[in-house]
Protein backbone atom coordinates (compact mmCIF):
# COMPACT_ATOMS: atom_id res chain seq x y z
CA UNK A 1 0.00 0.00 0.00
CA UNK A 2 1.51 3.51 0.61
CA UNK A 3 4.39 4.43 2.89
CA UNK A 4 4.76 3.09 6.32
CA UNK A 5 4.27 5.50 9.13
CA UNK A 6 6.69 3.68 11.55
CA UNK A 7 10.14 3.93 12.43
CA UNK A 8 12.13 1.62 14.91
CA UNK A 9 14.77 3.98 17.37
CA UNK A 10 16.60 1.70 18.87
CA UNK A 11 16.85 -2.04 19.15
CA UNK A 12 17.56 -4.36 22.34
CA UNK A 13 20.72 -6.32 21.77
CA UNK A 14 18.90 -9.14 23.76
CA UNK A 15 15.70 -9.78 22.82
CA UNK A 16 13.81 -8.77 19.67
CA UNK A 17 12.40 -5.67 21.82
CA UNK A 18 12.41 -2.61 19.95
CA UNK A 19 12.08 0.84 20.69
CA UNK A 20 9.26 2.73 17.60
CA UNK A 21 7.12 5.74 16.79
CA UNK A 22 4.10 4.95 14.78
CA UNK A 23 2.68 8.33 12.92
CA UNK A 24 -1.26 8.99 13.01
CA UNK A 25 -3.62 11.99 11.80
CA UNK A 26 -3.73 12.32 15.56
CA UNK A 27 -0.90 12.01 16.86
CA UNK A 28 2.31 9.93 17.16
CA UNK A 29 2.38 6.21 19.25
CA UNK A 30 5.59 5.88 21.28
CA UNK A 31 6.36 1.78 21.18
CA UNK A 32 6.29 -0.14 22.82
CA UNK A 33 2.42 0.93 23.79
CA UNK A 34 -0.51 -0.86 25.66
CA UNK A 35 -3.74 0.01 23.82
CA UNK A 36 -6.89 1.08 25.82
CA UNK A 37 -9.79 -0.94 25.25
CA UNK A 38 -12.90 1.98 24.25
CA UNK A 39 -15.52 -0.49 23.01
CA UNK A 40 -18.42 1.81 22.36
CA UNK A 41 -15.20 4.78 21.31
CA UNK A 42 -15.79 5.56 25.42
CA UNK A 43 -13.61 4.32 28.02
CA UNK A 44 -16.08 3.06 30.68
CA UNK A 45 -16.56 4.99 33.76
CA UNK A 46 -14.43 7.73 32.09
CA UNK A 47 -15.00 11.33 31.17
CA UNK A 48 -12.56 12.81 28.63
CA UNK A 49 -10.75 14.72 31.10
CA UNK A 50 -10.00 11.90 32.79
CA UNK A 51 -8.79 9.98 29.79
CA UNK A 52 -5.51 12.63 29.71
CA UNK A 53 -4.52 11.54 32.79
CA UNK A 54 -4.10 8.56 32.67
CA UNK A 55 -1.36 8.60 29.72
CA UNK A 56 -3.58 7.09 27.25
CA UNK A 57 -1.89 7.13 23.97
CA UNK A 58 -4.24 5.05 21.64
CA UNK A 59 -7.58 3.44 22.42
CA UNK A 60 -9.23 0.48 20.14
CA UNK A 61 -13.09 0.61 19.59
CA UNK A 62 -15.18 -2.22 18.63
CA UNK A 63 -16.53 -2.37 14.69
CA UNK A 64 -19.21 -4.73 16.38
CA UNK A 65 -20.65 -2.61 19.06
CA UNK A 66 -20.78 0.32 16.47
CA UNK A 67 -22.10 -1.20 13.50
CA UNK A 68 -25.60 0.33 14.46
CA UNK A 69 -24.27 3.88 15.26
CA UNK A 70 -22.55 4.25 12.32
CA UNK A 71 -24.51 2.58 9.40
CA UNK A 72 -28.03 3.19 10.68
CA UNK A 73 -29.83 6.12 9.26
CA UNK A 74 -31.91 6.95 12.67
CA UNK A 75 -28.99 7.51 14.31
CA UNK A 76 -27.08 10.97 13.69
CA UNK A 77 -24.32 10.52 11.86
CA UNK A 78 -20.91 12.40 12.25
CA UNK A 79 -18.95 13.40 8.81
CA UNK A 80 -15.41 13.20 9.77
CA UNK A 81 -13.33 15.58 8.18
CA UNK A 82 -10.59 14.45 5.52
CA UNK A 83 -7.39 13.30 6.93
CA UNK A 84 -4.29 15.24 6.30
CA UNK A 85 -2.57 11.83 6.57
CA UNK A 86 -1.72 11.90 2.84
CA UNK A 87 0.14 15.45 2.75
CA UNK A 88 1.79 14.35 5.86
CA UNK A 89 5.74 14.86 5.17
CA UNK A 90 8.76 15.10 7.34
CA UNK A 91 7.91 17.00 9.51
CA UNK A 92 5.71 16.50 12.61
CA UNK A 93 3.88 19.34 13.98
CA UNK A 94 0.99 19.42 10.95
CA UNK A 95 0.03 16.05 12.18
CA UNK A 96 0.29 16.43 16.28
CA UNK A 97 -1.15 19.84 15.97
CA UNK A 98 -4.30 18.76 14.02
CA UNK A 99 -7.78 18.74 15.55
CA UNK A 100 -9.57 17.23 12.82
CA UNK A 101 -12.93 15.40 14.36
CA UNK A 102 -14.17 11.76 13.33
CA UNK A 103 -17.14 9.60 14.62
CA UNK A 104 -14.47 8.06 17.16
CA UNK A 105 -12.35 11.22 18.51
CA UNK A 106 -16.25 13.13 19.44
CA UNK A 107 -17.55 10.12 20.69
CA UNK A 108 -14.02 9.87 22.65
CA UNK A 109 -14.01 13.20 23.90
CA UNK A 110 -10.35 13.46 23.31
CA UNK A 111 -8.20 13.96 20.11
CA UNK A 112 -6.65 10.58 20.37
CA UNK A 113 -4.82 7.81 18.01
CA UNK A 114 -7.95 5.35 17.30
CA UNK A 115 -7.90 2.18 15.88
CA UNK A 116 -10.84 -0.16 15.42
CA UNK A 117 -11.04 -4.37 15.11
CA UNK A 118 -12.48 -5.92 12.23
CA UNK A 119 -15.25 -7.62 13.84
CA UNK A 120 -14.08 -11.09 13.28
CA UNK A 121 -13.64 -11.75 17.66
CA UNK A 122 -17.21 -10.65 18.23
CA UNK A 123 -18.22 -13.77 15.33
CA UNK A 124 -16.08 -15.87 17.40
CA UNK A 125 -17.43 -15.14 20.78
CA UNK A 126 -21.14 -15.31 19.19
CA UNK A 127 -20.59 -18.43 17.68
CA UNK A 128 -18.75 -20.37 19.74
CA UNK A 129 -18.02 -18.69 22.94
CA UNK A 130 -21.01 -18.01 24.02
CA UNK A 131 -22.48 -21.41 23.14
CA UNK A 132 -19.61 -23.50 24.91
CA UNK A 133 -18.37 -20.76 27.25
CA UNK A 134 -15.36 -20.79 25.31
CA UNK A 135 -12.58 -18.24 25.68
CA UNK A 136 -9.49 -16.81 23.74
CA UNK A 137 -6.86 -18.05 26.20
CA UNK A 138 -7.85 -22.13 26.93
CA UNK A 139 -7.42 -23.35 30.34
CA UNK A 140 -7.76 -27.06 30.47
CA UNK A 141 -11.04 -27.36 28.24
CA UNK A 142 -12.66 -24.89 30.65
CA UNK A 143 -15.19 -28.29 31.39
CA UNK A 144 -16.08 -28.71 27.81
CA UNK A 145 -16.39 -32.09 26.18
CA UNK A 146 -14.38 -32.36 22.56
CA UNK A 147 -17.86 -33.35 21.55
CA UNK A 148 -19.29 -29.70 21.13
CA UNK A 149 -15.52 -28.43 19.59
CA UNK A 150 -17.32 -27.77 16.14
CA UNK A 151 -21.25 -26.80 17.47
CA UNK A 152 -21.24 -23.08 16.45
CA UNK A 153 -24.87 -21.83 17.40
CA UNK A 154 -26.37 -18.22 15.89
CA UNK A 155 -23.82 -17.83 13.51
CA UNK A 156 -22.95 -19.55 9.65
CA UNK A 157 -19.47 -18.93 8.37
CA UNK A 158 -19.31 -18.88 4.41
CA UNK A 159 -16.59 -18.18 2.06
CA UNK A 160 -17.93 -14.50 1.43
CA UNK A 161 -19.04 -13.82 4.85
CA UNK A 162 -20.22 -14.42 8.32
CA UNK A 163 -24.66 -14.88 8.78
CA UNK A 164 -25.53 -14.03 12.22
CA UNK A 165 -28.37 -12.70 14.46
CA UNK A 166 -27.68 -9.07 16.06
CA UNK A 167 -31.32 -8.04 18.44
CA UNK A 168 -32.93 -11.09 16.94
CA UNK A 169 -32.42 -9.80 13.52
CA UNK A 170 -30.51 -11.50 10.45
CA UNK A 171 -27.00 -9.49 10.06
CA UNK A 172 -24.16 -10.25 7.35
CA UNK A 173 -20.79 -8.60 8.04
CA UNK A 174 -17.99 -9.48 5.22
CA UNK A 175 -14.81 -7.87 4.65
CA UNK A 176 -16.26 -4.96 2.79
CA UNK A 177 -19.04 -4.00 5.25
CA UNK A 178 -15.80 -4.46 8.15
CA UNK A 179 -13.67 -2.11 6.25
CA UNK A 180 -16.80 0.18 5.07
CA UNK A 181 -17.80 0.49 8.84
CA UNK A 182 -14.41 0.82 10.19
CA UNK A 183 -13.62 3.86 7.07
CA UNK A 184 -16.60 5.63 8.51
CA UNK A 185 -15.89 5.48 11.78
CA UNK A 186 -12.54 7.41 11.10
CA UNK A 187 -10.49 4.69 12.55
CA UNK A 188 -6.00 5.84 12.10
CA UNK A 189 -6.01 2.08 12.46
CA UNK A 190 -8.01 -0.69 10.73
CA UNK A 191 -7.56 -4.30 11.05
CA UNK A 192 -9.02 -6.81 7.86
CA UNK A 193 -11.83 -8.75 8.64
CA UNK A 194 -10.98 -12.17 9.67
CA UNK A 195 -12.09 -15.66 11.02
CA UNK A 196 -10.83 -16.32 15.07
CA UNK A 197 -11.29 -20.04 15.73
CA UNK A 198 -11.32 -21.48 19.31
CA UNK A 199 -8.62 -22.94 21.14
CA UNK A 200 -10.69 -26.51 20.77
CA UNK A 201 -10.65 -26.36 17.07
CA UNK A 202 -8.82 -29.21 15.56
CA UNK A 203 -6.37 -28.65 12.48
CA UNK A 204 -8.90 -29.21 10.00
CA UNK A 205 -10.96 -26.93 10.93
CA UNK A 206 -8.38 -23.94 11.22
CA UNK A 207 -6.91 -24.56 8.19
CA UNK A 208 -9.98 -23.42 6.55
CA UNK A 209 -10.57 -20.80 8.63
CA UNK A 210 -7.40 -19.81 7.48
CA UNK A 211 -7.67 -20.00 4.13
CA UNK A 212 -11.34 -18.11 4.26
CA UNK A 213 -9.33 -15.42 7.09
CA UNK A 214 -5.98 -14.85 3.92
CA UNK A 215 -9.15 -14.85 1.33
CA UNK A 216 -10.53 -11.87 3.17
CA UNK A 217 -7.24 -9.87 3.72
CA UNK A 218 -6.96 -9.77 -0.01
CA UNK A 219 -10.53 -7.88 -0.01
CA UNK A 220 -9.94 -6.05 2.70
CA UNK A 221 -6.55 -4.49 1.00
CA UNK A 222 -8.55 -4.05 -2.43
CA UNK A 223 -11.70 -2.39 -0.08
CA UNK A 224 -9.24 -0.34 1.12
CA UNK A 225 -7.18 0.67 -1.84
CA UNK A 226 -10.29 1.80 -3.78
CA UNK A 227 -11.93 3.69 -0.89
CA UNK A 228 -8.47 5.69 -0.51
CA UNK A 229 -8.39 6.39 -4.32
CA UNK A 230 -12.02 7.68 -4.29
CA UNK A 231 -11.67 9.95 -0.80
CA UNK A 232 -7.92 10.61 -0.69
CA UNK A 233 -8.44 9.69 3.25
CA UNK A 234 -5.10 7.65 4.52
CA UNK A 235 -5.96 5.12 7.18
CA UNK A 236 -3.59 2.38 7.65
CA UNK A 237 -4.86 -1.32 7.89
CA UNK A 238 -3.01 -4.19 9.28
CA UNK A 239 -3.71 -7.63 7.88
CA UNK A 240 -4.20 -10.67 10.61
CA UNK A 241 -1.66 -13.57 11.18
CA UNK A 242 -4.29 -16.72 12.50
CA UNK A 243 -3.70 -20.45 12.68
CA UNK A 244 -4.89 -20.92 16.27
CA UNK A 245 -2.42 -23.24 17.81
CA UNK A 246 -0.52 -25.26 14.75
CA UNK A 247 2.76 -23.75 14.21
CA UNK A 248 2.98 -24.43 10.36
CA UNK A 249 -0.28 -22.89 9.78
CA UNK A 250 0.93 -20.07 11.94
CA UNK A 251 3.94 -19.70 10.17
CA UNK A 252 1.89 -20.27 6.94
CA UNK A 253 -0.26 -17.32 8.06
CA UNK A 254 2.57 -14.94 8.97
CA UNK A 255 4.40 -15.61 5.66
CA UNK A 256 1.13 -15.08 3.65
CA UNK A 257 -0.34 -11.72 5.72
CA UNK A 258 3.59 -10.33 5.61
CA UNK A 259 3.66 -11.02 2.13
CA UNK A 260 0.49 -8.16 1.05
CA UNK A 261 0.76 -4.70 1.35
CA UNK A 262 -0.42 -4.13 4.65
CA UNK A 263 0.52 -1.59 6.77
CA UNK A 264 0.92 -3.48 9.71
CA UNK A 265 0.48 -7.03 11.19
CA UNK A 266 -2.07 -8.18 13.92
CA UNK A 267 -2.24 -11.95 15.81
CA UNK A 268 -5.14 -12.77 16.62
CA UNK A 269 -6.29 -16.05 17.67
CA UNK A 270 -7.23 -17.70 20.25
CA UNK A 271 -4.34 -19.24 22.62
CA UNK A 272 -3.44 -22.00 24.59
CA UNK A 273 -3.02 -20.76 28.24
CA UNK A 274 1.01 -21.00 28.34
CA UNK A 275 1.24 -21.06 23.74
CA UNK A 276 1.54 -17.14 23.03
CA UNK A 277 5.29 -16.79 23.85
CA UNK A 278 5.78 -20.52 21.77
CA UNK A 279 3.41 -18.86 19.45
CA UNK A 280 5.22 -15.71 18.75
CA UNK A 281 8.47 -17.34 18.88
CA UNK A 282 6.93 -19.35 15.51
CA UNK A 283 5.87 -16.50 13.70
CA UNK A 284 7.40 -13.52 14.54
CA UNK A 285 11.15 -13.99 12.73
CA UNK A 286 8.72 -14.28 9.35
CA UNK A 287 7.25 -10.71 9.99
CA UNK A 288 8.58 -7.78 8.25
CA UNK A 289 11.15 -5.57 10.60
CA UNK A 290 9.46 -2.43 9.19
CA UNK A 291 6.43 -2.88 10.01
CA UNK A 292 4.28 -2.79 13.52
CA UNK A 293 3.02 -5.61 15.15
CA UNK A 294 -0.39 -5.84 17.45
CA UNK A 295 -0.67 -8.33 19.50
CA UNK A 296 -4.59 -8.81 19.62
CA UNK A 297 -6.43 -9.15 22.95
CA UNK A 298 -3.40 -9.69 25.29
CA UNK A 299 -2.20 -7.56 28.12
CA UNK A 300 -1.64 -9.16 31.48
CA UNK A 301 1.61 -7.62 33.16
CA UNK A 302 3.56 -11.09 32.69
CA UNK A 303 1.98 -10.88 28.63
CA UNK A 304 3.63 -7.50 28.37
CA UNK A 305 7.30 -8.20 29.20
CA UNK A 306 6.99 -11.66 27.23
CA UNK A 307 5.41 -9.81 24.31
CA UNK A 308 7.80 -6.92 24.04
CA UNK A 309 10.69 -9.29 24.61
CA UNK A 310 9.44 -11.37 21.59
CA UNK A 311 8.85 -8.43 19.09
CA UNK A 312 5.36 -6.87 19.83
CA UNK A 313 4.91 -2.73 19.40
CA UNK A 314 1.59 -2.81 20.42
CA UNK A 315 -1.38 -4.75 23.03
CA UNK A 316 -4.61 -4.57 24.07
CA UNK A 317 -6.75 -5.92 26.36
CA UNK A 318 -9.45 -4.85 28.50
CA UNK A 319 -7.70 -5.77 31.66
CA UNK A 320 -7.35 -2.66 33.16
CA UNK A 321 -10.49 -1.10 32.74
CA UNK A 322 -12.85 -4.21 33.07
CA UNK A 323 -10.87 -5.21 36.63
CA UNK A 324 -11.01 -1.89 38.08
CA UNK A 325 -14.93 -2.23 37.86
CA UNK A 326 -14.91 -5.05 39.91
CA UNK A 327 -12.11 -3.84 42.39
CA UNK A 328 -8.72 -5.61 41.06
CA UNK A 329 -6.15 -2.60 41.81
CA UNK A 330 -3.16 -2.80 39.79
CA UNK A 331 0.12 -1.48 41.81
CA UNK A 332 3.83 -2.12 41.55
CA UNK A 333 3.73 -4.80 44.11
CA UNK A 334 1.17 -6.95 42.80
CA UNK A 335 -2.68 -6.14 42.65
CA UNK A 336 -5.13 -6.54 45.29
CA UNK A 337 -9.11 -6.29 45.46
CA UNK A 338 -10.26 -3.16 47.36
CA UNK A 339 -13.47 -4.55 47.86
CA UNK A 340 -12.37 -7.21 50.76
CA UNK A 341 -13.10 -6.19 54.23
CA UNK A 342 -8.96 -6.00 54.90
CA UNK A 343 -9.19 -2.93 53.31
CA UNK A 344 -12.12 -1.54 55.27
CA UNK A 345 -10.25 2.30 56.26
CA UNK A 346 -9.71 2.66 52.50
CA UNK A 347 -11.37 5.69 51.52
CA UNK A 348 -11.86 3.72 47.99
CA UNK A 349 -13.16 0.54 49.74
CA UNK A 350 -16.18 2.75 50.99
CA UNK A 351 -17.00 4.08 48.01
CA UNK A 352 -17.04 0.68 46.55
CA UNK A 353 -19.30 -0.75 49.26
CA UNK A 354 -21.41 2.70 49.25
CA UNK A 355 -24.91 3.70 47.57
CA UNK A 356 -24.91 3.65 43.80
CA UNK A 357 -23.28 6.96 42.64
CA UNK A 358 -20.49 6.44 45.42
CA UNK A 359 -19.60 3.14 43.73
CA UNK A 360 -19.58 4.79 40.19
CA UNK A 361 -17.11 7.19 41.66
CA UNK A 362 -14.91 4.21 42.94
CA UNK A 363 -15.06 2.73 39.41
CA UNK A 364 -14.04 6.37 38.08
CA UNK A 365 -10.68 6.22 40.53
CA UNK A 366 -9.73 2.36 39.90
CA UNK A 367 -10.30 3.02 36.43
CA UNK A 368 -7.71 5.66 36.18
CA UNK A 369 -4.96 4.06 38.67
CA UNK A 370 -5.17 0.81 36.11
CA UNK A 371 -4.71 2.41 33.00
CA UNK A 372 -2.39 4.81 34.39
CA UNK A 373 -0.53 1.64 35.83
CA UNK A 374 0.00 0.24 32.65
CA UNK A 375 0.24 3.10 30.81
CA UNK A 376 3.40 3.92 32.94
CA UNK A 377 4.96 0.28 33.39
CA UNK A 378 5.39 0.62 29.21
CA UNK A 379 6.73 3.88 29.77
CA UNK A 380 9.79 2.49 31.86
CA UNK A 381 10.11 -0.51 29.60
CA UNK A 382 10.19 2.46 26.55
CA UNK A 383 12.55 3.67 29.21
CA UNK A 384 14.48 0.31 29.54
CA UNK A 385 15.19 -0.10 26.18
CA UNK A 386 16.25 2.90 25.38
CA UNK A 387 18.73 2.72 27.58
CA UNK A 388 19.37 -0.75 27.10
Amino acid sequence: MNKIYFKILKKDTKTRARLGVLITPHGNILTPSYVIVATHAQIKCLKPSDIKKTKTQVVIANTYHLWEKILNPKHEILNPEPSPMASYGAGKSKIQNSKFKTFLTQKLGVNLPTMTDSGGFQVFSLGFGRENHVGKILTPLNGVSPQVMHRRKNIKITGKGVYFLLDDKKQFLDPKLSIKIQEKLGADIMFAFDECTSPLDDFRYNQEALERTHRWAEISLRCKVKSEKLNGKRQMLFGIVQGGRFKSLRVQSAKYIASLPFDGIGIGGSLGKDDMVKTLKWLVPYLPEEKPRHLLGIGKVKDVFNAVENGIDLFDCVIPTREARHGRIYTKTGHYDIRKNVYAKNKLHKLFKGNEKQKLEGQRLATIQNILFFNNLLEDIRKSIRNN
